[in-house]
């Protein structure tokens, strides 16, 4: 596996920690990213909440489109990865 610890990546992380709103986040990864990517990242985390959620793969792939390979890595990271899906997610539900 590739190391995602570069100083490319780090300037990638400061840049979007200096996006003050969702409007200027928009733009920015609208410029960044391709549609499909855009999209991808977007039904992650989508997948992710479910999962969370504690739903079927089954039903997560049908309501998302996901496939099960999709679906089983993003369960991995909510399983075993550094925390970042259930960080977000709790971040998210206070917003609520």
């Amino acid at each position: 596996m590739k190391n995602i610890h570069t100083e490319a990546t780090k300037e990638f992380f400061k840049a979007i920690l200096l996006l003050k709103d969702e409007e200027e986040c928009k733009n920015f990864f609208e410029d960044i990213c391709t549609v499909k990517e855009l999209q991808d990242i977007s039904q992650r985390l989508e997948v992710a909440r479910m999962l969370d959620d504690g739903k079927s793969y089954q039903v997560v792939s049908k309501e998302t489109g996901a496939s099960t390979a999709t679906i089983s890595r993003v369960n991995r990271c909510l399983v075993y990865g550094s925390g970042g899906y259930k960080n977000i997610l709790e971040k998210l539900d206070e917003k609520k």
